[in-house]
């Protein structure tokens, strides 16, 4: 497993990136970066299991194990979906977090991504572009 951090420095205040974030149709622009109609079905609170999919129903599933609002939110990665079907994989403490700390001029986005060497070209590719359309959308939304 290789920790890995990304950040960018956002003008808004941290409920707008928060919304931004986990909004439904905001997550759906900002994670086009990875996938185009990237989603999430299930619910954002502590303990419970989301999916994350593409239009074909393949992505992965994770447990929120933190969630605290316009704060943090962290994903314990726990498994594969494939056409739908969930296979549990072992990734040990294949985690993600997004950290939002509140700044005099907005705020600064961490993500700190703890991952295995399988994915960390994509983060790596990806992640920056998907901060990007988050920076944008961020500070240009009302």
């Amino acid at each position: 497993m290789e920790i890995l951090n990304f950040e960018i420095e956002i003008n808004a205040s941290p409920e707008k990136v928060w919304s931004v974030l986990w909004a439904d149709i905001s997550f759906r622009q900002w994670t086009s970066a990875f996938t185009k109609g990237s989603f999430y079905e299930g619910t954002l609170e502590e303990g419970s299991i989301v999916k994350f999919l593409d239009p074909h129903n393949n992505g992965m599933y994770s447990r929120v194990v933190k969630n605290i609002p316009n704060e943090e939110m962290k994903f314990l990665h726990l498994g594969e979906i494939y056409e739908g079907v969930e296979t549990a994989q072992e990734w040990g403490d294949a985690t993600e977090t997004y950290i939002l700390e509140e700044k005099e001029e907005g705020v600064l986005l961490k993500i700190i991504i703890n991952t295995s060497d399988e994915f960390k070209e994509v983060f790596n590719d990806k992640l920056p572009l998907a901060l990007s359309n988050v920076k944008h959308l961020s500070e240009n939304q009302l």
